[in-house]
């Protein structure tokens, strides 16, 4: 009997992770459904998984403040909407990252990479590490976008990704800003499919709305005391990491 720990506070995503377990061809049991960080790391002071799926913005804050305090030897197979926490995730106990909305399929994927984890040795950390540097591989071996195609007044033209400085999405439509502050309308209307095609050594997404550039960071000040203010070159305005993303951002700039 396996036992399975959910961490999720979005009902459609529980609901949907339930489903998919219950209609696995193994025995397994849900031991428990968590919404926040706090419960989480309450439960897992007494309780050990044999295997954890996880959200990573939950109701109180990013789910890696659970696994910084808790120690974890049983493997977690990430769920969530962003890309960038990836490396993250395979610092620690992840084997997986499933990007939200998930197939079956890729669930199905995810749940064979577990079976194969829990038969084949002994040696969990061995295994971790194994299946860490086969993800990271994959992962590098993206190739990146190096421009994006404008359509303007029955033209087009290019805007290379090294130019700009921000991501805006905004009611609907993503504008992207170079670094001579001219403003852009992109074809592309979801931030997170943009994100997946850019570099998350260069990018980073620093709330719901707003994807900004490393090299444009200008000047950075506390905005109160779970967010910052961020000065971008050549922006106007100031932009601000929500308090999911803030300590990630930190750790970000430090890499």
């Amino acid at each position: 009997m396996t036992k399975i720990l959910i961490i999720e506070d979005e009902i459609p995503a529980r609901k949907k992770l339930k489903r998919f377990i219950e209609e696995l061809d193994s025995q397994t049991e849900i031991i428990a459904k968590l919404e926040t960080v706090q419960s989480a790391v309450e439960f897992l002071k007494q309780h050990q998984p044999d295997l954890i799926f996880s959200d990573i913005e939950l109701l109180d804050g990013n789910a890696f403040e659970v696994y910084s305090q808790i120690s974890v030897n049983c493997p977690i197979i990430f769920t969530t909407a962003y890309d960038q926490y990836w490396m993250d995730a395979f610092e620690g106990n992840g084997i997986d990252y499933l990007l939200k909305p998930f197939s079956k399929e890729r669930f199905q994927k995810a749940w064979n990479k577990f079976l194969w984890y829990k038969n084949t040795s002994s040696d969990a950390n061995h295994q971790i590490q194994a299946l860490t540097k086969l993800i990271k591989q994959n992962f590098q071996k993206n190739e990146y976008k190096e421009r994006f195609t404008i359509h303007k007044n029955k033209s087009i033209y290019f805007l290379e990704t090294k130019d700009v400085l921000l991501f805006e999405a905004n009611e609907g439509v993503i504008f992207a800003y170079d670094e001579k502050g001219n403003k852009h309308l992109l074809s592309e209307t979801i931030l997170t499919a943009i994100e997946k095609q850019l570099n998350p050594a260069d990018f980073f997404r620093i709330n719901r709305g707003e994807l900004i550039q490393k090299k444009y960071i200008e000047k950075i000040e506390r905005y109160n005391k779970n967010s910052l203010s961020i000065k971008l070159k050549g922006y106007n305005n100031y932009v601000k990491t929500s308090q999911s993303q803030t300590t990630l951002f930190r750790e970000w700039m430090e890499k």
